[in-house]
């Protein structure tokens, strides 16, 4: 009796997830989980669209993958016309956040939040859907947050745009589904990032603590597990629901939390 799963692919240096031939677009890419999402893509063969705001970095990053690097900033709608549409897997991960209550909250902040975080990968899916739906296989994978999942205070911008993207990954698994075509969530806890060290430093000084403290008694006061998650920990994921046995993954919401969201 056989599994009725295809052959796993042997010899990738990427667990056996075979993407030769395919085509790879990250968000973010410059740095922390787009870059480690870029470079797991293209250790499996795929080859990757680098796309970030800072030259710099996206360069960078696409020397050292084989890539292509697209400075782009996202917060721009037209921008989006600028980065290829055939592409067969799509890694919505750019963002940014801002902390403060909501009755301070700057209305401008929060609406760029939107911009980046929603609208730019509604309108990236909405471009890349039609070539994924002809060639019967993509795979889009939202860097999501368990604040896609749950709410902190002090952050309505990124608490809601977060949620805004489980729901456009939700519609994009339902309407991608019968042409071969998945699209998740992946939904971390604090993750050893960019953005995240200067949380940690912002909180430090706001408290009057150390940085480790930060850590551990703010960061991950909700979190079983007691360590930040690394970069590629969630590129591991993204490259797995990209592999040969995901095909009946779609539509969902994957915590790399540390058990945050099961208390």
């Amino acid at each position: 009796m056989t599994s009725g799963f295809p052959p796993v692919p042997h010899g990738t240096a990427a667990a056996g997830v075979d993407l030769a031939g395919r085509t790879a677009l990250v968000t973010g890419a410059g740095s922390g989980i787009g870059r480690a999402c870029a470079t797991a893509l293209a250790a499996a063969g795929a080859l990757v669209h680098v796309v970030d705001m800072d030259a710099a970095a996206a360069k960078s990053v696409a020397q050292a993958i084989g890539g292509r690097a697209h400075v782009v900033d996202l917060a721009r709608a037209e921008a989006v016309e600028e980065l290829p549409a055939d592409i067969d897997v799509l890694v919505n991960n750019a963002g940014l956040q801002h902390v403060a209550p909501l009755a301070d909250f700057p209305p401008d902040r929060f609406a760029l939040m939107q911009r980046v975080m929603v609208h730019a990968p509604f309108l990236l899916i909405r471009r890349a859907l039609p070539h994924m739906c002809g060639g019967g296989w993509g795979h889009v994978v939202n860097i999501s947050s368990v604040h896609g999942l749950r709410a902190s205070a002090y952050k309505a911008g990124y608490v809601t745009a977060k949620h805004g993207l489980e729901g456009l990954s939700k519609v994009t698994a339902v309407e991608g589904a019968p042409h071969g075509v998945t699209s998740n969530c992946v939904n971390p806890g604090y993750v050893r990032t960019p953005l995240v060290e200067r949380q940690i430093e912002a909180q430090a000084a706001a408290h009057g603590i150390d940085a480790g403290q930060v850590v551990s008694e703010v960061l991950l006061s909700r979190s079983a597990v007691k360590r930040l998650i690394e970069p590629e920990e969630v590129a591991a994921t993204v490259l797995w629901l990209c592999g040969p046995h995901t095909g009946y993954v779609t539509g969902a919401s994957i915590p790399l939390d540390g058990g945050w969201s099961a208390a």
